[in-house]
């Protein structure tokens, strides 16, 4: 960028030493020191006064209360546990009217009467399908846990990403600033001499291209802000000062980080329940070919006159026992297929092993990279800019420099601040979502039970790191 600056002519050096002009030096000097000697990093600091704060725990806790996907995963469960009261209920039996020979003459009306039936399942067939339906009763609450981890972590991101936005914003503020105070140096140093055009056209170049950064900072503020108001369920969410610092996130270990997921994360216990219920739902299917014992009987008035007595033969019982002979349907087809669900189950969870590792190389390699850049931006970029930048000023202070050289400095010095924010979010946020099980997103719809779990449905962290300070 220097080299696109104009360097001063030789006139113009000739001017800066002349003693006319060697008089109006010190005041200049002083007006510029009084404009740029303030450290860009204690002005990004400072808090906003004017708006309510709120911290992490206030937000989550209102998502707790809010998000109506929370409410959703405990309609799972309601749900579920009544499939599995249901499936083990016995069969209703069955009362009825029972006529038979119902005719005058001499049966007089014929036998009527009514009846009782009733299936006795065996088997252990309705034990089989409580077993069932329990594990589906487990991966919704399992569903529940992870929908809750879900959005506690969705509140957490949003939260870092607001952070950063309102730090970056705070510093775009600073650089406006001082980038309209430069233009109205440069317009000083060009009354007295001290400075060409070019050089307050090059400042007024900055002050818009500033104007502009700031501008951009406060919309996406203003963008993230909406999203944490609909994540903590709330969207007419007022805008507040958010309480936190950055750079208190700690190292941890990717890898192991990793491992853990593939092991421990809610939607791998979620795929593991789906075997067991693929084991369960075989079992049950082997079981069908039992057949149910069907009993019925009841009580019947029978008006036929006996041949004997020549009476009617009065009140008379009967009762029927049977059983389904398996003899063409054994169930095999629904045996065969509740084999393929059982290895589609298997297969799962392999799928959802590997969906994690897929999605959490991309995030360790965010989180690696953001962890180089922070190290580099804070012990080896800013320190050095910082230094440069003073350099600058006490050359000026001796009259060896000229103020677009300041200028420079000090803009380049406030870009690596926004790009050490841009890090420490990018650094943050992926070490969440590492740590989180890749569990992001608060929003979405927590599976039904006995469906599909999509182990990843987003990973709404920030992928993209900026190439240069003045890309973001």
């Amino acid at each position: 960028m220097n080299s696109r600056m104009p360097q001063p002519s030789e006139k113009h050096r000739k001017r800066t030493q002349t003693p006319g002009l060697r008089s109006t030096a010190p005041w200049i000097i002083c007006v510029v020191s009084a404009l740029v000697i303030v450290s860009p990093v204690i002005l990004a600091q400072t808090p906003d006064q004017t708006q309510k704060t709120i911290t992490l725990e206030e937000l989550q806790q209102m998502a707790l209360q809010n998000n109506p996907t929370l409410a959703q995963s405990s309609a799972n469960i309601r749900a579920a546990e009544g499939r599995k009261n249901q499936s083990g209920l016995y069969p209703n039996p069955t009362v009825g009217y029972q006529g038979e020979e119902i005719r005058g003459g001499s049966f007089r009306g014929g036998e009527q009467g009514f009846f009782v039936q009733q299936n006795i399942v065996l088997g252990g067939k309705l034990g089989l399908n409580r077993k069932i339906f329990e594990q589906e009763k487990k991966q919704a609450e399992t569903e529940a846990d992870e929908q809750k981890l879900r959005v506690l972590t969705n509140v957490r991101m949003s939260y870092i990403q607001a952070l950063a936005a309102q730090q970056t914003l705070q510093l775009r503020q600073n650089l406006s600033k001082l980038a309209q105070d430069a233009v109205e140096t440069s317009h000083q140093l060009a009354n007295v001499g001290q400075a060409d055009a070019p050089d307050v056209l090059e400042s007024e170049v900055e002050a818009q291209q500033a104007e502009l950064a700031m501008a951009m900072a406060e919309q996406n503020r203003q963008r993230v802000w909406k999203e944490l108001g609909a994540v903590v369920g709330n969207p007419r969410f007022p805008l507040m000062s958010l309480e936190g610092n950055l750079e208190e996130t700690s190292s941890v270990n990717p890898d192991d980080l990793v491992e853990h997921m593939v092991n421990e994360s809610p939607v791998a216990k979620i795929a593991d329940l789906g075997v067991k219920r693929a084991e369960a739902a075989l079992a049950r299917a082997k079981r069908e070919p039992i057949p149910d014992l069907q009993l019925r009987g009841g009580m019947q008035q029978n008006r036929e006159l006996s041949e004997t007595s020549g009476r009617p033969v009065g009140l008379q019982g009967f009762a029927d026992v049977g059983v389904q002979i398996p003899m063409f349907n054994r169930n095999q087809g629904n045996v065969a297929a509740a084999k393929a669900d059982l290895d589609r189950a298997q297969r799962e969870v392999q799928r959802v092993k590997l969906a994690l590792r897929e999605r959490a190389a991309r995030v360790v390699q965010n989180y690696t990279f953001s962890e180089t850049a922070v190290a580099r931006y804070k012990n080896q970029m800013i320190p050095r800019a910082q230094k440069a930048y003073d350099m600058y000023m006490n050359k000026y202070h001796s009259m060896a420099a000229a103020y677009p050289q300041v200028l420079i400095a000090q803009r380049t010095l406030m870009q690596l601040e926004v790009s050490y924010v841009n890090a420490l979010e990018n650094f943050a946020t992926s070490s969440l979502a590492l740590q989180s099980y890749l569990l992001t997103d608060g929003l979405e719809a927590p599976s039904q039970p006995g469906g599909t779990d999509q182990p990843v449905r987003e990973v709404n962290i920030p992928f993209q790191m900026s190439a240069s300070p003045q890309e973001r």
